[in-house]
């Protein structure tokens, strides 16, 4: 350790804060696309939607084995939407 340097915490990696483009220092806690810049803007609205997408296939995924390992309560909810579709009405 040189003279007038801070020890360091074994935890921390040696970065202090988080840079934005333009040099300012930034709270690492403040959410992405907050510059107002129309490309930041669509870079978060395509990350959301690739999010969304992600999470609705796993979300599919995760019904597709529940249905595999509960089969009885499967084929009961396929019966009730099978009633429930019978009896609406246009």
């Amino acid at each position: 350790m040189a003279d007038g340097e801070q020890p360091r915490d074994p935890g921390s990696r040696g970065v202090s804060d988080v840079r934005d483009t333009t040099g300012g220092a930034r709270d690492a806690r403040e959410p992405q696309g907050v510059t107002g810049d129309m490309t930041d803007a669509q870079e978060s609205d395509a990350a959301r939607r690739r999010r969304r997408a992600q999470f609705l296939r796993e979300l599919h995924e995760a019904k597709q084995l529940r249905d595999r390992v509960q089969p009885r309560r499967a084929r009961a909810a396929r019966m009730r939407q099978q009633m429930r579709m019978r009896t609406f009405r246009w």
